[in-house]
């Protein structure tokens, strides 16, 4: 069976002019996700992000290794044929309405007939039916990311790249985008999205690829990187330095329980002569999962 989306290897170097130091944005990086999966790229601004999406899409070039979309390079017709990227930032041409912009993508599909069925199909998925006639730059942001993902899936693209697809939006539209993915995903589709807040994103992705610096720090299911469990500690004082296994947070401590009880953490805490004022146990995030890997020293 061919793999929809497959990097091995790959590295991608940004020269600089004037002798500086060249900056190495993706080093590395080997990853394939299947058919029907969601996986979501984390790390801090600057870690590489968008450089890898825009790998995937073939809109770089890497330096060395190897990327396929189909068991394609990405920029071959038969692969772009498959993939869709979403841009972080929504740019359309002023003139243009939603659904001229739609019309646009698809000038070269088939027939008049059939590019009609694909804008349909387009403003469908993006649930963009009413906003049709509206100029795509006077678009609220939400709407601005939907025409985003119907330019990315239309034509029945089965790889997307979304690059940050929910910053901006709030709790609803969140879910409603995620919503979204998850039925293209149901038929068939991979989804590889980018986020600088991974917060919400649990019940959307199947899979995290954590990047620290250009490099994949992490590649988990996401199942395994959330199986584990949080002791939250407010505390009366700030503490001092904080106990093995503990973090500082801006109302106290935290720690990952791993097999021990939070009553043993707690104990920790007294030993250490902190005001406990309250604490709670939760499961473990996508948040920690990124600090996880961004904070790779024993805790």
């Amino acid at each position: 069976m061919t793999i929809p989306l497959q990097l091995r290897g790959v590295r991608r170097v940004f020269r600089r002019p004037f002798g500086r130091a060249p900056v190495v944005a993706i080093s590395d990086a080997t990853f394939e996700l299947a058919a029907g999966e969601i996986a979501c790229v984390v790390g801090a601004s600057g870690a590489g992000k968008t450089t890898l999406l825009r790998l995937a899409a073939g809109l770089l070039r890497p330096d060395a290794g190897v990327v396929r979309v189909g068991g394609e390079p990405p920029h071959r017709p038969a692969a772009r044929r498959l993939v869709g990227f979403a841009p972080r930032d929504p740019a359309f041409p002023p003139a243009l309405t939603v659904r001229e912009v739609l019309e646009y993508c698809a000038r070269r599909h088939g027939n008049a007939k059939a590019r009609t069925t694909l804008v349909r199909e387009a403003l469908e998925v993006a649930g963009l039916e009413d906003l049709t006639g509206r100029p795509a730059t006077m678009l609220p942001i939400a709407a601005a990311r939907r025409l985003l993902f119907a330019q990315s899936a239309l034509g029945g693209r089965r790889v997307l790249l979304v690059d940050d697809p929910f910053s901006g939006l709030d709790a609803v539209n969140r879910r409603d985008l995620s919503d979204r993915l998850q039925r293209l995903a149901a038929a068939g589709a991979t989804v590889l999205l980018s986020s600088a807040d991974p917060v919400g994103l649990e019940r959307l992705v199947d899979r995290v690829l954590v990047l620290r610096a250009g490099r994949l720090a992490r590649d988990a299911p996401a199942t395994v990187l959330l199986g584990g469990r949080v002791l939250e500690v407010i505390l009366d004082a700030p503490p001092g330095d904080p106990p093995p296994g503990f973090r500082v947070t801006a109302t106290g401590l935290e720690a990952d329980l791993g097999h021990k009880s939070a009553e043993a953490a707690l104990a920790l805490c007294r030993a250490h002569r902190l005001a406990v004022r309250a604490s709670r146990v939760r499961l473990k995030s996508l948040d920690d999962a990124l600090f996880d890997a961004l904070e790779p020293a024993p805790r």
